[in-house]
């Protein structure tokens, strides 16, 4: 196993330390401690764009656009360890063992393709912890920029800090748990308050959770638009190293802790303090995860907002809260309902396998779909879930769904209540002997006191030779194609179509939906997957109707509103708008793993900088992009809309494209220009071979 190298941590912060003669915080040791040029990087925080190297890279299943690029870069291994993490492409819906092997089966060609593409390059297929919760910066990015890393291109990051201070409470002695901080700080931040910042957890509280909880609030930070979240190496996170066989890690670690903490002193872009004595469960929903209410004003706020009140399927596990103490928590409220004779009002459902739940690390299986079979689509209707993502038809397709975000245990009571008026903390269940009774603060173990199972070894090895290995890429296959180059900028932009003017939230998920945007709300008409075709006249399907234009040779360009882009970080959200003959997004704020997706496959991804100009643009338009023919960092460009009735406005419009981005645009793609280069380097190898 390798592990981080913190001697070279060392070695780089004494260099920074010296340049910037100030107390660091932990997130600027981590990062300093990785640039490629720690005697030449600017590093003014919030500023400077910094170059790293990161350790290793940790890549999903489900986002194969990665492996299909490095394929097509000609290079033979990747520069750092790579993992591919295989859960995401499971579906829910009779059981662990079933749903695996019907998971195998539909996906095949995909299973195929990342077995021999990881065995040909050296990658190997495993799964990988929250690591924010080991003290680890654990950014997710999309698939171009994990491309940089493997093929030894420093990798930029801009950092901004903010810190939580968690005063200290007995937190795991009540019906509490960590996932309750973070979604009050869910509420307090939205999903995008932390956009464009690392997220630190200092302070007494830090003690009172436990290494499993705490990478529980590092996943979770990924739903206020952190970069990442981390905490400073603790106790906590050496004895979890111990118990899962990496007591050397921990060792390691001991004699760098400096190194793993934050400076005392050190300065943040801001602070927010959490007193977790006085924390109080939430549940957060529906359709966002930043809509957190208390526990004790639930009841009052599902009558104010109709929301429905009974709850119909309590979810619990995925790679949030699904550790072994998550579900010792959750037994020990299921026993405690037992003993009074209760059995559940709600159906509760673990995500696949139980077993992979009680896990060592919480990131063993993450959720993918759920076939749910017990309700229609469109019929309204409440489930609790822990979790991390609930935004409309997430979890089941189901757009009328409310799924409300909430810790294990609070789950699992609401399940035997079966209603959202209930309170675990103050209400009352009438028991099998008719008396009523409270549920008690859960009996919880951090740590199995007999160790853990390490279960079944799934590792598949490469063959002795990798050379042998042919990858498949099934030509029938309608989820996998070998990728052909964009073609490169051709011209000064003028009458592009707006494919869609998108209404309020667009995530991932309204963007990648089966094809494209086809889970987007058009503006016009309050209707999904359904735009006018400005050449024809006729109204169809988004991604049939980008098509339509592609074809034609007509590039097209997308309105959007506030945090457009916001949820997992998936490289094809990005990768079919250009396939599809996309040009630019244009919108009121992005999400910074989305917005660089965008520009590595050379979409203009562009801001209002006055955002009411947003309600001018009309669904209709048609529009030019001024100023490209002078693309520079820092310069805007400026939109001309012009409107059915033959009149036109004219708005401003920001970006953050650097010049090695604006490459990129001009190229056709990052891809495009990786290869240029390097066909190029190659050509001057040859002829200096020749010429010597």
């Amino acid at each position: 196993m390798r592990i981080s190298n913190y001697q070279r941590i060392e070695d780089n912060l004494a260099i920074v330390r010296e340049r910037l003669q100030r107390p660091a915080t932990l997130s600027e040791k981590i990062a300093y401690g990785h640039l490629d040029d720690p005697h030449g990087q600017d590093i003014v925080r919030g500023t400077s764009f910094l170059k790293l190297r990161p350790d290793r890279v940790a890549c999903q299943d489900a986002t194969t656009q990665m492996a299909l690029q490095f394929m097509s870069a000609g290079m033979d291994t990747a520069a750092v360890p790579t993992t591919v993490h295989c859960d995401h492409l499971i579906e829910a819906q009779v059981g662990g063992t079933k749903d695996l092997q019907r998971a195998f089966n539909i996906n095949k060609a995909v299973c195929d393709f990342l077995a021999t593409v990881s065995w040909s390059y050296d990658w190997y297929r495993l799964a990988y912890p929250n690591a924010g919760g080991l003290g680890m910066v654990a950014c997710g990015v999309g698939g171009a920029d994990v491309f940089d890393v493997m093929a030894n291109i420093p990798w930029r990051l801009l950092v901004l800090t903010l810190v939580e201070r968690l005063a200290a409470g007995p937190l795991l002695r009540s019906l509490k748990f960590g996932a309750d901080a973070i979604l009050k700080v869910a509420g307090i931040l939205s999903v995008k308050g932390g956009t464009g910042a690392i997220v630190e957890y200092s302070g007494p509280g830090v003690e009172s959770l436990s290494c499993t909880g705490m990478t529980t609030m590092c996943n979770m930070g990924a739903e206020i638009g952190a970069t990442t979240s981390l905490f400073p190496y603790n106790p906590r996170m050496a004895d979890h190293l111990k118990a899962t066989k990496r007591g050397d890690i921990a060792a390691y670690a001991n004699r760098f802790q400096h190194n793993l903490t934050a400076d005392k002193g050190a300065e943040y872009d801001q602070v927010i303090e959490i007193n977790l004595s006085e924390l109080e469960p939430h549940l957060n929903g529906p359709f966002t995860p930043d809509l957190a209410t208390p526990i004790s004003k639930v009841a009052e706020e599902a009558k104010k907002n109709d929301w429905p009140e009974d709850v119909r399927v309590g979810l619990i596990g995925s790679c949030t809260n699904s550790s072994y103490e998550d579900m010792t928590r959750s037994a020990s409220i299921i026993k405690q309902a037992k003993a009074h004779g209760l059995d559940f009002k709600s159906k509760l459902k673990t995500s696949r396998v139980l077993v992979a739940s009680f896990s060592p690390t919480p990131a063993v299986l993450a959720f993918g779909q759920w076939d749910r079979q017990d309700v229609k689509k469109g019929e309204k209707n409440t489930i609790v879930t822990s979790y991390n993502r609930n935004f409309t038809g997430r979890n089941n397709a189901n757009p009328a769904t409310h799924a409300f975000v909430a810790s294990p245990d609070i789950t699992t009571a609401l399940a035997f209540a079966g209603t959202l008026s209930f309170n675990p903390l103050t209400d009352s269940l009438i028991g099998a002997n008719g008396k009523p009774f409270k549920f008690e603060a859960p009996s919880v173990y951090e740590l199995p006191p007999r160790g853990y199972d390490p279960g079944e070894n799934t590792f598949q090895p490469p063959p002795a030779y990798r050379a042998s290995v042919n990858v498949a890429v099934d030509p029938k296959s309608d989820r996998l194609q070998l990728l052909e180059p964009f073609k490169v900028w051709n011209g000064a932009p003028t009458d592009l179509p707006i494919l869609i003017k998108a209404k309020g939230k667009c995530t991932t998920d309204h963007i990648s939906a089966e094809n494209c945007l086809i889970g987007a709300i058009n503006i016009e008409n309050n209707e999904a997957n359904k735009v006018k075709n400005q050449v024809t006249g006729e109204y169809g399907g988004v991604p049939q109707t980008a098509a339509y234009y592609r074809d034609c040779g007509i590039r097209w360009v997308v309105i959007g509103d506030h945090n457009y882009g916001e949820g997992s970080s998936r490289e094809h959200a990005a990768l079919k708008l250009r396939f599809l003959g996309g040009l630019t997004i244009i919108i009121r704020s992005f999400v910074r793993i989305h917005e660089t997706n965008l520009k590595k496959q050379s979409m203009l991804a562009l801001t209002f900088v006055d955002p009411a100009d947003h309600d001018k643009v009309q669904p209709n338009d048609k529009v030019d992009i001024v100023g490209l023919d002078s693309f520079a960092p820092g310069k805007n460009l400026t939109l001309v809309a012009k409107h059915e009735d033959g009149t036109k406005d004219e708005f401003p419009l920001a970006h953050t494209f650097n010049e090695g981005q604006i490459e990129w645009f001009k190229a056709g793609s990052a891809l495009n220009l990786m290869a240029a280069k390097a066909k190029a380097k190659a050509a001057s190898a040859l002829t200096a071979c020749v010429c010597d």
